[in-house]
C-alpha cells in the first residue's frame, strides 16, 4: 500500500525542536513508520545542528514536484529545503526568522491544500516574534491561512484523555468577554466529529465553568449565560455531554476514567492539569482545519538549544497518533 505522505514543518530554527527530531528518528516506532516522511525547513541549518549535536542521518533533498514520489521508508531524511541565512548553528529567537517560518508553511498549506500529503505536524513557534499579535496562535494564524470562517479548535490530546479550551492564548482578562454559547457549541461539536470520524465512538465531554465552584458573586454569570444553555442545546441533539463541573475538583481519578474530554473556558484552566497527568505524552490537535496538523505539546525552549537533553515524547506521540489513526 502506498501511503501519502506526512510532512514536517521544522518551525522555528532556534529551537530544541531539531535534537527532538534526532531523537526521534532513532527510535523504532519511526524506524517502523510506514508513511513517508518530508522535512521542510533549512537543510543547511539542519545537517549543522545534526552535526553539532553529533548525529548522523543521510539527508535527501526533494522538490516540491517530487513529493509524491518518495517511496523510501524513513531510512533517510527526506527535506524540501528553504534557504536561510544564518550566524550561528544555535542562536537567539528573533524576527530574523519570520520570512524564512513563513514560508515553510506556505510550502506545507500548498502541498496540502493540494492533496499532495496526507497531514502536517509542525514545530514550535515563538508567538512573541512570528506571530507578533496579529494571531493568538498558530490556531489561529492556520485558520486564517485556510480561510476558516469559525477559528480552529485546540484539542490537547492522549488517547486516554483530553482537553480543549475554548479560549486560546488570550490574557486572563479577556477570556470572559470572549465567551459564548456559540463558540462553546462549535467547539464541541468539532470534537465529537473528530471522535467519530477518527475512532468510530461518541465521545463523553464535561465541561468546566469559568468562576471558582461555578458561581458567581457578580449578577452576572457566564455559567447561567452561555455555558448552560450550550449545553442545554448539546444535550438536545444527542450528544453525550455533562456540566457544567468545578474545575478545581473535576481533575480526579474517577472523572479522569469516565470522561473522554474535558472542555473548559481558558488555557492554563486545562492545559496545566494535562500537563501535570501525562508531562510530554500530549499532542496538540487543531481541529476544523481542511487537514489535520498536530504539533507537539511544548514551545521552542531556546534555553534548552544545544545541551541534548530535552525530552522527545511529544513528537514521539505525534508520530504514534498517526500510527494509530492508520494502522500502520
Amino acid at each position: 500500500m502506498n501511503y501519502k505522505p506526512l510532512i514536517i514543518v521544522l518551525g522555528e530554527p532556534y529551537s530544541v525542536f531539531s535534537e527532538i527530531l534526532f531523537k526521534l528518528f532513532k527510535t523504532k516506532i519511526f524506524k517502523k513508520f510506514k508513511r513517508p516522511v518530508i522535512l521542510i525547513g533549512s537543510k543547511d541549518l539542519l545537517t549543522k545542528q545534526m552535526k553539532k549535536l553529533k548525529y548522523y542521518f543521510k539527508i535527501n533533498q526533494i522538490r516540491i514536484s517530487d513529493v509524491n514520489k518518495i517511496k523510501s521508508y524513513n531510512k533517510k531524511i527526506n527535506i524540501i529545503d528553504i534557504k536561510f541565512k544564518f550566524k550561528k548553528v544555535f542562536d537567539k529567537i528573533s524576527i530574523k526568522s519570520n520570512n524564512y517560518i513563513k514560508e515553510c508553511f506556505d510550502i506545507a498549506i500548498l502541498l496540502l491544500k493540494k492533496k499532495n500529503v496526507f497531514a502536517m505536524i509542525n514545530g514550535p513557534i515563538s508567538k512573541k516574534h512570528f506571530l507578533n499579535k496579529k494571531y493568538l496562535g498558530i490556531t489561529e494564524y492556520l485558520s486564517s491561512k485556510t480561510k476558516i470562517k469559525s477559528n480552529g479548535v485546540m484539542l490537547i490530546y492522549n488517547p486516554n484523555f483530553s482537553v480543549c479550551p475554548v479560549t486560546t492564548h488570550m490574557p486572563i482578562n479577556k477570556v470572559s468577554k470572549s465567551i459564548t454559547s456559540k463558540k462553546i457549541i462549535y467547539n464541541i461539536t468539532e470534537i465529537e466529529k473528530f471522535y467519530r470520524t477518527n475512532f468510530h465512538k461518541k465521545p463523553l465531554v464535561a465541561v468546566l465553568g469559568l468562576n471558582p465552584h461555578c458561581e458567581t458573586i457578580d449578577k452576572f454569570s457566564e455559567e447561567d449565560k452561555f455555558i448552560k444553555p450550550a449545553i442545554k442545546f448539546l444535550i438536545k441533539k444527542k450528544m453525550r455531554i455533562s456540566g457544567p463541573f468545578s474545575s478545581d475538583t473535576f481533575f480526579s481519578r474517577k472523572n479522569l476514567k469516565k470522561y473522554d474530554v474535558a472542555v473548559g473556558m481558558y488555557h492554563d484552566q486545562m492545559l496545566t492539569p494535562m500537563k501535570m497527568l501525562y508531562k510530554f505524552n500530549a499532542i496538540n490537535i487543531t481541529l476544523g482545519l481542511p487537514f489535520i496538523r498536530v504539533s507537539p505539546d511544548h514551545g521552542p525552549n531556546n534555553q534548552m538549544i544545544g545541551k541534548n537533553k530535552s525530552d522527545p515524547q511529544s513528537l514521539i506521540s505525534s508520530i504514534n497518533f498517526f500510527k494509530n489513526l492508520n494502522g500502520n
